[in-house]
């Protein structure tokens, strides 16, 4: 019972818009956004859910042996249903914030050129061959919606804390997500999907990998004068976990793990800062 409903808050994508909520709230305590419209978490909460289960909906299982794929074969309705849902609380978030229908557009946008690709449609199917398009889209996602859109909803000015914090976390996420692309590499070649482990040899992606971790590690020191030690050592654990964590993400291809504690890796500074916060 207890496996089965692990799976579902993991597969189901409730775990990831948690993530998402998370680093929102981040984003608002670092620059201190005070008045932050509610209805961008409820937002952003059912468009995870509604952009996620449509991706997985649409992802075959004809060449795989994912437990998460494997899951969402046999949970097709459920998936079909949380992507409703999350798309009517979507349209309901945005009728909200429609004074800033643009910038929720962007993301719009954004959310669905990572999925398009998996679409049988010929308009679509020449996305497989555009070559990063996957970790760059699915990268670009996260960071504008958790870190710039609440920004450009409060109309926040421009400062150097909101370019480190985007840039650290930019490349976190896209360290990140180039193990996941490592992981799908075969599903990815039978489903036609060119990605970085697709276009670049093995010692170039090494470069690209390790580059990544090493730029985040940089823009969260260069965010040492907003909090000081506190804030850098929340910002650098999730960076130095994952690279930690690299050898065995290579050799391990658990659903489990990539799922819920890599995924985690996106939110686990925001949620260190959220329970010091709590209990400050």
């Amino acid at each position: 019972m207890l496996r089965g409903l692990f799976n579902f808050i993991i597969f189901s994508s409730l775990y990831v818009a948690c993530c998402a909520i998370l680093m929102i709230w981040q984003t608002n305590t670092l620059l201190h956004i005070g008045d932050i419209n509610e209805a961008y978490y409820f937002f952003v909460f059912c468009s995870t859910i509604c952009s996620y289960n449509f991706h997985w909906y649409l992802t075959p299982a004809d060449y795989s042996t994912s437990e998460r794929i494997l899951w969402g074969a046999r949970h097709k309705t459920l998936q079909l249903t949380l992507c409703a849902l999350g798309a009517v609380g979507a349209a309901y978030g945005f009728w909200l914030l429609k004074e800033h229908w643009l910038p929720l557009a962007g993301a719009a946008v954004l959310t669905f050129l990572y999925s398009a690709p998996k679409l049988p449609q010929r308009a679509f199917v020449w996305l497989r061959k555009i070559a990063i398009g996957k970790t760059l889209f699915l990268t670009a996602v996260w960071i504008y919606v958790t870190t710039l859109l609440p920004v450009f909803i409060e109309k926040q000015p421009y400062s150097p804390t909101i370019l480190f914090l985007t840039l650290h976390r930019f490349f976190l996420v896209y360290a990140i997500c180039i193990l996941f692309d490592y992981r799908d590499l075969e599903s990815d070649k039978k489903e036609g999907i060119r990605s970085l482990i697709t276009y670049l040899s093995a010692p170039g992606l090494k470069k690209l990998y390790i580059g990544s971790l090493v730029l985040a590690t940089i823009f969260a020191l260069a965010l040492f004068p907003v909090d000081g030690w506190m804030l850098t050592i929340i910002l650098l654990a999730p960076v130095v976990i994952t690279a930690l964590l690299t050898r065995y993400a290579i050799r391990n291809r658990s659903d489990h793990f990539y799922y819920f504690v890599l995924d985690g890796m996106v939110m686990l500074s925001a949620l260190l800062h959220f329970i010091i916060a709590t209990l400050a």
